[in-house]
């Protein structure tokens, strides 16, 4: 089967592209995966049903009882990112800077080529034109997904902006993404060989192959996959794609402040992008360019692929509203009893028995691999429209972005980092950003408190060398007059490090209105090697008129006070971590001796452990 074995409607909305460079990717794939049936999707309404009813009929998805609602389930070993099996092809392995998610071109093609021979047969390849970033704008990117899951195509169509007319407006150009997935062999619509899972990135041409999945941050290539090869396309057109929520504030009496945050897993991302009184964006990843002298974001996604487990009523009402309401939900992996979807800390009883992602469930049953099942998995996901939510801001969908005041970088740490700080300087906030790092938890890990470097929360997706990012980092803040603020936060600081932790869940808004309030030159801060820490009398009026209760001048001091040897601790770690690298930016590693500098005069002149009153 070729492109032209495909019938006249889908070839001529092909042609409608007036792209060579399309007709040929479609005609490979055709060629290589064999499918029986090709269909063209288009940004109409009618394609768009045409996949929510495939998926469907298909049994990719099941009906749920509320209007719109569906259930996806992944195979039982397939519920999650493979790191282990997500390569970078490159012709040089050694010099890509990539590590041992590098594997040479021509081998990851050539067994890429060989699971995806033939992987179609029997089944119907989708084509979709997607576009990362809001329709015709500088920001985006237009994207080409082929695949033989309608639940990927329904996926995509929820999370992504339609492009067909975007692919118009290129004009023939090769400047755009394309993502080949096929779910290989299926059982009861289960992948059978995820042994021979793969997800190659191919960071020449711009593409990206997965294959023998189903599990959507496999098989979704907009979503992290195209992350990576935004990355490099950033880095060489001198601008930043990075893993960021983008979130908006007004407690100033002016327009909306809006702010991009990195946080690792399990940081308060969402919960942050989240916060009362503020609007979303988006909530994972943002495209920064320079327009005027001034940086603009926009959301790359329309749409959130969110970890459902604890979310509830009590903790996230607005996402808990739109997952209970009438409204496009794909659910994936969680329990369905009597057409009622459940997970766990949803904050309701969730019944003894039902269906999940292992099939038929009951309290203590075992799976394959011998551990007992929970209701649903912990890596459960919700899909949905940003524009569901009750909090979404309409700039989503301004092709000019929204402006940048503030970049926000924040991680799980016990005993070392302050609730908030603002950076002295740009240099110093990339270097605050570069060094972030996140202790495990039990929970997740087995071991607590093992810390783990993750550089601007962006580490897994690099499609670049680690020095290479921060050096457009550096450079990106040099083309402005005045950069965006950098503020490092940490929700997570315990008493003596061990015991209870010192701030609320809630205390988050504090931190947040207060940056909004520096931006908007409403507070005064005060200066510290670490960075501008905030007044006492500021917060405690903060959490007066926004928390109605009394923050003490003890509390204050406790979290605030610079523990000079935990910095120093960190910032030998960070030492450690960049000397393994060759190409990390001389100026760089001069901000790191330099803050360490400042760390060591401090303590020299007030000891270990400093009052932040002794800086006044």
């Amino acid at each position: 089967m070729s492109i032209m074995s495909i019938n006249q409607t889908n070839f001529k909305k092909l042609e409608e592209l007036n792209n060579e460079h399309v007709l040929k990717i479609v005609n490979w794939a055709i060629e290589l995966c064999k499918p029986a049936k090709v269909t063209v999707l288009t940004d109409s309404e009618e394609d768009a049903d045409y996949v929510r009813k495939l998926a469907l009929k298909n049994g990719k998805e099941t009906p749920l009882k509320t209007e719109g609602h569906t259930i996806h389930y992944d195979g039982y070993f397939d519920q999650a990112r493979d790191k282990e099996h997500t390569k970078y092809l490159v012709s040089d392995v050694e010099g890509s800077g990539l590590g041992n998610e590098a594997i040479l071109r021509d081998t990851g093609l050539k067994e890429m080529y060989s699971y995806l021979d033939g992987s179609m047969q029997g089944k119907e390849m989708l084509v979709l034109f997607y576009c990362l970033g809001p329709t015709n704008s500088k920001f985006s990117i237009p994207s080409l997904q082929i695949t033989d899951s309608a639940y990927v195509a329904h996926s995509e169509n929820i999370l992504y902006r339609p492009g067909f007319e975007e692919f118009k407006r290129l004009n023939g150009s090769k400047d755009f993404f394309y993502f080949i997935h096929s779910a290989g062999r299926l059982d009861n619509g289960v992948t059978v060989d995820v042994d021979k899972r793969r997800i190659y990135i191919d960071l020449e041409k711009n593409r990206v192959f997965s294959v023998n999945n189903q599990y959507a941050g496999n098989s979704v290539g907009l979503k992290k996959l195209a992350l990576r090869l935004a990355i490099q396309k950033a880095a060489q057109e001198d601008w930043l794609a990075e893993h960021m929520f983008v979130m908006g504030i007004n407690n100033s009496g002016n327009q909306l402040t809006y702010f991009t945050g990195a946080f690792p897993s399990a940081c308060g991302k969402t919960s942050t992008a989240m916060i009362p009184g503020g609007v979303i964006v988006g909530d994972d990843i943002a495209y920064l360019r320079i327009v005027d002298d001034q940086v603009r974001a926009v959301n790359v996604e329309r749409g959130m692929f969110g970890i459902i487990e604890d979310v509830s009523n009590a903790n996230d009402p607005v996402i808990y509203d739109a997952l209970t309401k009438p409204g496009e939900v794909i659910f994936s992996n969680v329990l369905v009893n009597d057409g009622v979807p459940y997970w766990t800390g949803m904050g309701v009883e969730i019944p003894k028995t039902g269906y999940n992602y292992a099939g038929d469930w009951y309290e203590g049953k075992k799976g394959p691999d011998g551990k007992e099942l929970p209701p649903s998995n912990k890596n459960s996901r919700y899909t949905l429209r940003i524009d569901e939510l009750s909090n979404a801001d309409p700039a989503l969908e301004d092709p000019n972005g929204v402006p940048v005041s503030g970049f926000i970088y924040g991680g799980r740490d016990s005993d070392t980092s302050v609730p908030v700080a603002e950076s002295l300087s740009w240099e110093q906030g990339v270097m605050i950003g570069a060094c972030l790092e996140s202790e495990t938890t039990a929970a997740t890990l087995g071991k607590q408190g093992v810390r783990k470097h993750n550089p601007m929360a962006n580490s897994d997706f690099l499609a670049i060398s680690l020095g290479t990012y921060i050096q457009n980092y550096l450079d990106f803040g040099k083309r402005l007059s005045n950069p965006p603020r950098v503020y490092a936060t940490n929700y997570f600081l315990k008493k003596n490090g061990t015991g209870s932790y010192l701030n609320e869940i809630l205390d988050k808004k504090v931190w947040i209105i207060w940056m909004e309030g520096r931006v908007n030159n409403k507070f005064d801060a005060i200066e510290t090697p670490i960075g501008l820490i905030p007044k006492y009398e500021d917060l405690q009026q903060l959490f007066k008129e926004h928390m109605q209760r009394e923050y003490t001048e003890a509390e204050y001091i406790e979290q605030f006070s610079i523990r000079v040897d935990k910095y120093l601790a960190k910032y030998a770690r960070m030492d450690a971590i960049f000397s393994k690298y060759d190409d990390i930016p001389v100026e760089f590693i001069n901000q790191l001796h330099s803050q360490k500098e400042l760390l060591e005069k401090a303590k020299a002149k007030y000891g270990a452990v400093i009052s932040p009153y002794e800086f006044l």
